[in-house]
């Protein structure tokens, strides 16, 4: 017999698009390490209605990885994947950092005070009332976001990097 869902049960979808979700999508690229696959990249994916906010590559001897951050994270994926490049997508907090002397180890002892190990962390080409932001992966993404808005943090979401008014 089918389910009845028209009582409480049901979960209507929603779309990702302009999500508020407080994470933001990184890409991780997959180049060999040959000369130009990298201008190749940024060929294929940046444009005007696609902006690179973030990026840090791992080397190595016969190839590499590129984590990127775009201002519309749908549009991007739509271009990797017709660019045909192999990639990965995950979860990152990003973190507005605020006016104090050490900005920086201020979000860090906040997440280790709270036991939250930061794998990896860069720079976003983010700026909003005079204030830069971090891109930070961790191992509990949700354990993050509870301690960093209970400190006092602005998380950045999606909805904040598609607005472009401040962007360096």
């Amino acid at each position: 017999m089918p389910e009845d869902f028209s009582g409480d049960d049901f979960t209507e979808t929603e779309t990702m698009q302009g999500r508020t979700w407080p994470c933001l999508r990184q890409f991780c690229v997959f180049l060999e390490n040959r000369v130009g696959r990298l201008s190749e990249l940024m060929r294929q994916v940046e444009s005007l209605d696609t902006r690179v906010l973030a990026m840090s590559i791992v080397d190595s001897v016969d190839f590499a990885m590129v984590r990127l951050m775009f201002n519309n994270s749908d549009r991007a994926r739509e271009k990797l994947e017709l660019s045909g490049f192999l990639y990965s997508e995950s979860d990152v907090v990003g973190v507005e950092l605020s006016e104090v002397d050490k900005p920086f180890h201020e979000v860090c002892m906040t997440l280790v005070k709270a036991e939250v190990n930061i794998l990896h962390a860069y720079p976003l080409l983010y700026r909003r009332r005079g204030r830069g932001a971090v891109a930070i992966f961790v191992d509990d993404v949700d354990s993050a976001l509870n301690v960093l808005n209970s400190a006092g943090h602005r998380v950045i979401t999606e909805t904040d990097l598609l607005d472009d008014d401040e962007y360096m």
